[in-house]
């Protein structure tokens, strides 16, 4: 398992457009791969789990993943995440 607290430092946080793009991420991957935020454990493969998280500029996230390819996953959703939901 691996997992990281991450930054949003994207001016509009995690609306739509970026929700978009990280549920696109994450559903090539086999691994299971959350988000907690408040409390709360949201599916990173559902975009209404990510849409409903409500994340702001400047707030964070916790990204957790575990599977058979969660390496994988992991450093390609950090870089994402971390590049402002730029893809590549």
């Amino acid at each position: 398992m691996l997992e990281k607290t991450l930054l949003i430092t994207n001016e509009t946080g995690i609306h739509a457009r970026p929700a978009a793009v990280l549920v696109k991420h994450a559903m090539r991957f086999e691994s299971d791969i959350y988000i907690y935020r408040g409390g709360n454990k949201y599916d990173a493969k559902s975009i209404m789990n990510v849409m409903s998280m409500g994340v702001r500029q400047g707030e964070e996230i916790h990204l957790v993943i575990k599977g058979p390819d969660e390496t994988q996953a992991f450093e390609e959703l950090v870089q994402l995440i971390e590049n402002s939901f730029k893809e590549a």
